[in-house]
């Protein structure tokens, strides 16, 4: 694809898909880490699953520390527990909160990005798009009456 084309779709949805309303995004099927606590009989990865509804964003190197595992071991057994990889539980975490302060604040996308975790807005607004099929700044926009 071109620049220019490139430019030309800025408006367009990622990949074509439909931009669902924001009512409708949070019906979605997502990684919950509350839903995953039935799930979990190992105290440790409870207690990660505490931490990551709890808190700010953390990397599974932290969440690691936190049980005194390592992060492969940690990233074993959760997935082996739950049937979800700890990084998709993290990142949709993230998105969320994000989607929760695109909604409520007046923060500029750059600055939420930092605040959840990602350390390059071009990866925040890529995994946005993947996440809610819009972009951050679309998903702030009020739906047009």
């Amino acid at each position: 694809m071109s620049a220019s084309s490139g430019r030309a779709q800025r408006g367009r949805t990622v990949a074509g898909k439909k931009a669902l309303p924001k009512e409708e995004l949070s019906q979605c099927p997502v990684i919950n880490p509350r839903s995953l606590m039935h799930a979990v009989r190992e105290r440790r990865l409870r207690k990660v699953l505490e931490r990551i509804e709890a808190g700010p964003p953390q990397s599974v190197s932290e969440l690691a520390r936190g049980v005194h595992l390592s992060p492969a071991h940690l990233q074993r057994l959760f997935k082996q527990e739950t049937g979800v990889h700890i990084r998709d539980l993290l990142v949709e975490s993230r998105l969320r909160n994000a989607a929760h302060l695109l909604s409520t604040t007046e923060m500029e996308v750059k600055e939420i990005a930092y605040l959840v975790g990602y350390q390059h807005h071009s990866s925040f607004v890529r995994a946005f798009q993947r996440r809610f099929h819009q972009s951050p700044k679309q998903y702030r926009q009020p739906p047009a009456a």
